[in-house]
């Protein structure tokens, strides 16, 4: 059994109720009759209920009444959730008016049905970029103790069995920040690895990367990945990690074993951690278009609950990939 045929077979085991804000956008609504079919997740569907009924018929997806569908407009339990964000955004200046006028839009609804209690986890952004789906997350439902840091790691499923893990790996941050600093980088290689353990169900094998291996070569930029392994050790005294390290040098033990051949992690890592979102991004696209692999994500870390981001581009099969790999966080 695969890694995702493991996924659906523990979420339709342990349902989780799922929250989509764009619940009348089309592609969304395709994935919802799916995932409902297959039993896969209890969802909650944001948006005018006659709307997406009548979409739902249109198109013979006899399914989404299986749905929760809520209605932001109408529906009895607004004053909660805007009491709710009133209560958790006032110190920062909230008016009572402006959090029920901002607990309409869906992307903080989903969040605020988190945050009290009546879903598990969300899926958004086929509408609306990562900013707009991380912000509400970010301020309602907050980070993870111990974590300061929201990043995004992809699950590659590559062809390449004799790499990572059986051919599977994780890559982070590919979608979040920019430039993280030392501490930064630190954290989002605990949370990369505790993804991998829990979701994957590997053990991880962390290899902060660099264009040097071991001191081969000498720039401030190596300095700070350096700086981050010293201190995610810290963070994680037990967990196998080492860098900085080259791609080759973390991947092929041919190579580790000239390069880096007293590494508990060099040859055989299945986490990589790349030094900025440039080269994590450019990274896991060149991966996926040049060896076939599967790239599933981003899968957001760092937040107190699982919420998870979609491309704009994104294709069906994606969004039911994303609600299957976020009941399996909210399991977790």
């Amino acid at each position: 059994m695969d890694v995702l045929q493991q996924m659906i077979a523990r979420a339709k085991a342990h349902p989780q109720r799922i929250v989509l804000p764009e619940g009348d956008e089309p592609r969304t609504l395709e994935a919802a009759n799916i995932l409902l079919r297959d039993e896969i997740a209890h969802l909650i569907l944001i948006g005018n209920p006659d709307k997406i009924r009548q979409m739902a018929k249109d198109n013979g997806y006899a399914y989404i009444d299986r749905a929760t569908l809520f209605d932001p407009m109408a529906d009895a339990k607004m004053p909660v959730y805007a009491n709710l964000l009133y209560e958790l955004r006032k110190a920062k200046g909230m008016t009572e008016e402006e959090a029920k006028r901002k607990a309409q839009d869906p992307l903080y609804l989903g969040c605020l049905m988190i945050k009290n209690g009546d879903a598990d986890g969300e899926i958004a952004g086929a509408r609306g970029t990562t900013a707009d789906t991380i912000r509400p997350a970010f301020q309602i439902l907050k980070t993870r103790p111990g974590v300061s840091i929201v990043s995004g790691a992809f699950l590659m499923l590559t062809p390449a069995k004799e790499l990572g893990e059986n051919g599977v790996l994780l890559f982070a941050d590919c979608a979040v920040n920019p430039c993280p600093t030392a501490d930064e980088l630190a954290q989002i290689a605990v949370s990369t690895a505790q993804t991998a353990r829990s979701l994957v169900g590997i053990e991880p094998r962390v290899a902060m990367l660099s264009f040097s291996t071991k001191g081969s070569a000498k720039h401030e930029l190596i300095d700070k990945v350096t700086e981050a392994t010293r201190k995610a050790k810290e963070l994680a005294p037990d967990l196998q990690i080492d860098g900085e390290l080259q791609a080759d040098a973390a991947l092929v033990a041919r190579v580790a074993a000239t390069k880096a051949p007293d590494s508990p992690v060099a040859g055989k890592a299945n986490v990589l951690v790349f030094p900025d979102l440039q080269a994590g991004n450019i990274g896991y696209k060149l991966v996926e278009r040049f060896s076939g692999a599967d790239a599933i994500g981003p899968l957001l870390q760092g937040l107190a609950a699982p919420v998870n981001d979609l491309s704009r581009g994104c294709k069906v099969q994606d969004i039911v990939t994303m609600v299957i790999i976020t009941a399996n966080q909210a399991i977790q």
